[in-house]
């Protein structure tokens, strides 16, 4: 039935080795009494827990009926244990918070066996065991010897093959001991029973047969098993008890159902009923704070619901291609700096630091994740359904993320780009990343637009009512064609500064010397200004696509010739000429306005873009799907014909890297003969050019060594500093204050890498301009042979690194995708963004259900439509203040909800601590690591429960004298303190659930912990 054969188990403690067993060999019958004998620290407690499964063997095997256990995972030891073995203790082992019954019928419950069989079995198992009058007394009501009966009726009750006895005489006096032998040996009539004993003498008289274990070997076998020899103590037709597989020869799996774990946590917390009262109230008081406020602003927010109900939106449901989570961000602002940061970086009393939030903030907005939403699904959606959403909606938007390209032709014929907006260019300059900065949070944000499109009607054709009833024409009249364009004031006739340097009508050029005045302390007056309505009707502007912008050269590419002053002018004088035709300024009874912005164009002009960009000629090469060939492309080299044209980069004439053909790497020989054949492709003034180059780029070697010999001038951190400082000063322009406070956020590491980076440009940098210094002089005739005795000298390695470094791209770093977004080049069908705007705050409710079932009809999640609801934000509005304060008392209160919550999981930990036995005892009798881990998780649910349902009840009480003296001091009878059901019942899960989370480390502790161990804890 059980063979053990060359069992060693070694204990590793650090670095030391302990071998409890080497190389054990035994074979038990399926029904003896089987004693083993032998001193203390001999192996016999590690020899019974390994065939107890309780502990795994290091080498060796074990089998039972002819099955091994080497690949027996965690769930087949927990159904071995639980249905073939049975465990009994010298300490007892019984649950002191369960009942005598309870504790034999827990084995029975991981079986699945149902609660009325479980009572009928348990109770037999105690009659059996002479205990039949007993079963409601707790372990602590037992002697020694009940007791120990109590834990042999816990090891029967399952019926297993196999009973494991450890000491179960050792805590007992003499007469005791007698009688729990002669049960043992009766049980051992129908099973096998194997005893771990110090006591020779019980083992003589009652065992059938007795090993001698020494220093981890057996040394003795009283009746070893021979299958081939005659069985000597005759047991071969005797009944075999057990049922531990199913029919087909495996263990089934055990398992803890909930509710079983949560009679197990319910009961050990009964036996601390203070103690968990006390917890419980503690946890109450985040709840109880959280529901009152939620009481208040309940009744308020019913109060003012009338007045929210009147008002009409002015804001639509925007749903972006792109929709950010904003989690993060919230997380970021309301966070506050970690105590471990402090501990880093003491601070001296007397002094203020600063506090990073910004910085926080910036960094969480740039890191936050995304979600897309497929608005061309939803557009097709909305097409076919317009009539279930058309009496809620009074106007619908389709965007495209078009931006018009505006220039304006300036006196000296020059001409200037209007929109987008280069005003922070002018500023900072072109290439400072602040001004490119500034320009995309623009962009990105929608806030604020200088060009913007007007809201059109629902046929797409005219001006939306939303618009003509929000805004007074004062002067001029609608726009109307696509080349016609309004300006937008403000109520105060105003237009802002920075809307009037984008439109031209101030010079930008003032701005950096504004700048330089304002960093130099110098004074600024400002001038008012003023301009007349027939003034602002005479401004005209140039409408350029998207694509005039690339010109085709000789090669058969486009290049960008935005920065080729004449090319620009000659584009400028030919393109659309869009003119101002009115001025509308928002009227008295306007609560809110559609556009913000200060030009807008309408819907028209966004279709002329689209349709044609569409047809000009980059576009339409670059989505051609015919295959490239000399005929229809003679510019193209040979490394592109065969690839589609979608496939080439109209830019680079090189193919995308997701469209190659060819995924084999090149190797160095290849790359190096593909440089070499490059170079004879060249003319004299070429190599001249591609000599000059590679002779000004220093080596590796060159540049650690000059690097080292410029870092070991700075002794300290201070000397880095003012190395930094005078360079952004002298060379940037930025003051030495701005630089200090930025080098200030730096970390050491961060330091050093800026002064490295620096530094290794500015070698590079400056060996650069001496190679070409020094090679200036020379004619591309002497300098074209040099570079070819310069490659007969270097190998294929070096050549290799230069084909990387210096031969044309094989393939471009860009894709079609991308290409596509910078052409601007946008389909009807797939929009970027979509507005809806509804008539009235019950239509708002009546478009989110619409979108809701849209949603519902999505069978992947990442289908389905996510968007801002600025209608649910702008009808709060009368409620901010409310709002804003519960919302700040609730993030007050709410630390004492997470501080009681971390409590519990404290006090679970501790209860870890306490019924460490008990998990030894869970896990012996067959419980998986899941099952513990569930008998803590429902200690601490509980918890939570209670402190939830407590917080509630005592809200519920409070309530009343609240609203009382509300109605008192505020004369108003309608508002009451009022806690919504919805609002309780979700606090209360709100509190079992973050009592569940605290309780997870804790129940994951308890779910790891040694059974072997576990069962030695006192």
């Amino acid at each position: 039935m059980l063979s053990l054969k060359n069992i060693t188990k070694v204990y590793n403690t650090g670095d030391i080795s302990v071998e409890a067993l080497r190389g054990v060999s035994i074979d038990f019958r399926k029904c003896e009494f089987v004693s083993i004998l032998g001193p203390s620290g001999c192996g016999k407690t590690t020899l019974l827990n390994i065939i107890g499964g309780l502990d795994r063997y290091t080498e060796g095997e074990l089998s039972i009926e002819g099955r091994s256990t080497r690949l027996f995972s965690h769930h087949d030891w927990d159904s071995y244990r639980n249905h073939s073995i049975g465990f009994v203790f010298q300490t007892y082992n019984l649950i002191s918070h369960q009942s005598v019954l309870s504790n034999v019928e827990l084995a029975l419950t991981l079986s699945g066996v149902s609660k009325s069989e479980r009572r009928r079995r348990a109770k037999e198992a105690l009659e059996k065991v002479g205990l039949g009058e007993q079963i409601s007394k707790k372990p602590n009501q037992l002697s020694g010897g009940q007791m120990q009966r109590v834990a042999i009726a816990r090891a029967l009750v399952n019926d297993p093959e196999i009973l494991l006895a450890d000491e179960p005489t050792g805590a007992l006096d003499s007469e005791t001991s007698v009688q729990i032998m002669e049960l043992l040996k009766e049980i051992a009539r129908d099973r096998l029973v194997i005893m771990v004993t110090h006591n020779p003498e019980l083992a003589d008289r009652y065992s059938t047969r007795i090993v001698k274990l020494l220093d981890g070997r057996i040394v003795g076998d009283s009746a070893p098993y021979d299958e081939s020899a005659e069985d000597p103590i005759g047991i071969k037709d005797v009944e075999i008890k057990g049922k531990s597989k199913n029919d087909k020869g495996k263990y089934t799996k055990t398992s803890m159902s909930f509710f079983t774990a949560l009679s197990l946590s319910f009961n050990n917390l009964m036996t601390k009923k203070g103690r968990t009262v006390l917890i419980s109230f503690a946890g109450s008081i985040g709840i109880i704070g959280i529901a009152l406020i939620l009481s208040l602003s309940s009744g308020i927010n019913a109060f003012i619901a009338d007045v929210q109900k009147d008002t009409l939106s002015s804001y639509p449901i925007q749903i972006q291609s792109e929709d950010m989570d904003m989690s993060s961000l919230v997380e970021a602002l309301s966070g506050q700096r970690k105590e471990a940061e402090n501990e880093t970086q003491p601070r001296e009393e007397g002094r203020v630091y600063k506090n990073t939030i910004m910085h926080e903030m910036l960094n969480t907005m740039t890191s936050s994740s995304t979600r897309k939403n497929d608005l061309a699904s939803f557009k097709e959606y909305l097409d076919a359904h317009e009539s279930e959403i058309d009496e809620y909606v009074s106007a619908l938007s389709y965007g495209y993320s078009v931006h018009p390209l505006v220039y304006s032709e300036l006196e000296d014929g020059s001409v200037r780009k209007i929109n987008p907006s280069t005003v922070f260019e002018t500023i900072y300059g072109k290439d400072n990343g602040i001004a490119s900065y500034y320009q995309t949070v623009l962009q990105s944000s929608g806030s604020y637009e200088i060009w913007k499109e007007i809201l059109a009607d629902r046929d797409g054709e005219g001006i939306n009512p939303l618009i003509r009833d929000q805004y007074d024409v004062v002067y001029g009249k609608w726009p109307e064609a696509y080349d016609e364009i309004m300006i937008f004031i403000d109520g105060h006739n105003e237009l802002n500064d920075m809307v009037l340097y984008s439109l031209g009508l101030m010079d930008p050029d003032e701005l950096q010397d504004m700048l330089t005045k304002i960093m130099n302390g110098e004074q600024i007056d400002v001038v008012s200004e003023s301009w007349s309505y027939e003034e602002l009707c005479e401004l005209c502007y140039t409408l350029l696509l998207p694509t005039d912008i690339y010109q085709k050269n000789a090669a058969g590419t486009f290049e960008d010739m935005s920065e080729n002053d004449t090319y620009m002018s000659y584009r400028v004088k030919s393109g659309v000429k869009l003119r101002v035709v009115g001025i509308a300024r928002p009227n008295d009874s306007a609560l809110a306005t559609v556009n913000n912005g200060a030009i807008g164009y309408t819907k028209a002009l966004t279709d002329y873009i689209m349709a044609e960009t569409a047809k000009t000629e980059i576009c339409k090469t670059q989505l051609s799907e015919d295959v490239i060939t000399a005929e229809n492309n003679p510019y193209a080299s040979s490394a592109v014909v065969g690839y589609r044209f979608d496939e080439v980069d109209v830019f680079t004439g090189t193919p995308f890297k997701s469209a190659r053909k060819d995924e084999k790497e090149m190797t160095v020989d290849e790359k190096a003969k593909k440089f070499i054949e490059y170079v004879s492709s060249l003319d004299d003034s070429e190599k001249a050019a591609l000599f000059v180059a590679i002779q000004s780029t220093p080596t590796e070697e060159m540049i650690k060594s000059t690097l080292s010999q410029y870092m070991s001038q700075f002794a300290d951190r201070s000397m880095i500093e003012a190395a930094i400082e005078e360079y952004y000063s002298n060379q940037a322009g930025m003051e030495s204050e701005d630089v200090k406070k930025y080098l200030d956020t730096l970390s050491d590491d961060e330091l050093t890498k800026l002064i490295t980076d620096f530094m290794t440009e500015q070698i590079k940098k400056n060996y650069a301009e001496e190679i070409e210094k020094s090679l200036a002089t020379m004619t591309p005739a002497q300098l074209s042979p040099m570079l070819d005795e310069l490659l007969k000298t270097v190998g294929d390695t070096k050549l290799a690194e230069m084909n990387d470094e210096f031969a044309p791209a094989e393939f471009s770093e860009a894709s079609l995708e991308e290409n596509v977004a910078l052409l601007e080049l946008y389909d009807e069908s797939q929009p970027s963004s979509i507005n809806i705007y509804p008539i009235s705050f019950e239509a708002k409710e009546a478009i989110g259900d619409f979108i809701t079932k849209y949603n519902d009809s999505r069978e992947n999640e990442t289908d389905k439509i996510s968007y801002t609801d600025y209608i649910a934000i702008m009808m709060s509005s009368v409620s901010t203040i409310i709002d804003a304060i519960s919302y700040v008392l609730i993030a007050f209160v709410s630390i004492s909800l997470v501080v009681s919550s971390i409590m519990i999981g404290i006090i679970t930990y501790i209860s870890v601590l306490e019924r460490t036995k008990e998990i030894g005892i869970l896990r012996a009798i067959g419980a998986s690591k899941r099952d513990v881990s569930r008998v803590f998780n429902a200690e601490a649910i509980t918890l939570g429960f209670g402190a939830g349902m407590l917080g509630i009840l005592i809200t519920v009480l409070l309530n009343l004298p609240i609203t009382a003296i509300i109605r008192a001091a505020s004369g108003i009878s309608g508002i009451a303190s009022v806690l919504p059901p919805l609002g309780g019942i979700i606090l209360v899960a709100i509190s079992m659930l973050l009592t569940f989370i605290a309780g997870l480390i804790p129940s994951k502790i308890a779910a790891k912990k040694d059974p072997v161990v576990a069962l030695r804890t006192e």
